[in-house]
């Protein structure tokens, strides 16, 4: 049994962005490779009357087919699952409650999302999201889930009968944007294993989280940037 890539990518990047609504006093510090920029305090600075965008701009950001190229074909978009999930084994994590952890309970309003497959393969799958808050808020909730994700080495998420294994590396995100993260998120069921790479980049009041196959992430980064930095 395959796990579907947007399992992997609503546990880190839906749940960050739930939590982008509340405070937190504790916040920790990701290793520099991961998260390499001023302050959100210092970027609030850069735009202080920059207002977030509404769902439905973010939506004219996304990338499509025509600037991914041959070859990708848009997916679906999938209703939202009620599943129950435990995460277990990391403490950090299992913290935000599993609704969170899944997406299925997301609150934060001004998102758009795309997923899509690629010709070269079953696994060769990338995803964009792109949320819209002030910079404070989006660098506390998607900071607050990669810190969560990588401070376990090895963890289980549970649903029914169903046990994923996973695990979380810290990489090195490239300079763009004013605050970045970047993971390589490795899971396995049912003896198959898979490797997913998510890269987030804050811009000013924009978060842009690009995830799947770890080439396509690296080769489509830049232009799910440069788009979602366009002005109408």
């Amino acid at each position: 049994m395959r796990l579907p890539t947007t399992t992997v990518l609503s546990l880190s990047a839906l749940a960050a962005l739930a939590l982008t609504g509340c405070s937190n006093g504790n916040t920790t510090s990701a290793d520099p490779t991961s998260s390499t920029a001023a302050p959100a305090r210092q970027a609030d600075g850069n735009a202080p009357s920059s207002a977030p965008l509404s769902s439905a701009a973010l939506a004219e950001r996304l990338l499509d087919e025509s600037d991914l190229g041959e070859g990708y074909t848009r997916k679906p978009q999938r209703s939202a699952s009620h599943d129950d999930v435990a995460v277990l084994g990391c403490p950090a994590l299992a913290k935000l409650g599993s609704n969170a952890a899944t997406g299925t309970d997301l609150t934060f309003p001004r998102q758009a999302k795309a997923s899509f497959t690629y010709a070269g393969g079953s696994d060769s799958e990338v995803s964009e999201e792109l949320y819209s808050d002030t910079a404070a808020k989006l660098s506390t909730g998607i900071g607050e889930i990669f810190d969560a994700m990588v401070s376990c080495p090895a963890y289980q998420l549970v649903s029914g009968n169903t046990v994923i294994d996973m695990s979380a590396q810290e990489t090195a995100a490239p300079d763009l944007g004013d605050e970045r993260w970047s993971q390589l998120l490795t899971y396995s069921v049912g003896g198959q294993r898979s490797v997913v790479k998510q890269t987030a980049i804050r811009t000013g009041n924009v978060l842009v989280i690009v995830s799947g196959s770890p080439g396509l992430v690296d080769a489509h980064l830049d232009k799910a940037l440069a788009k979602a930095q366009t002005t109408n």
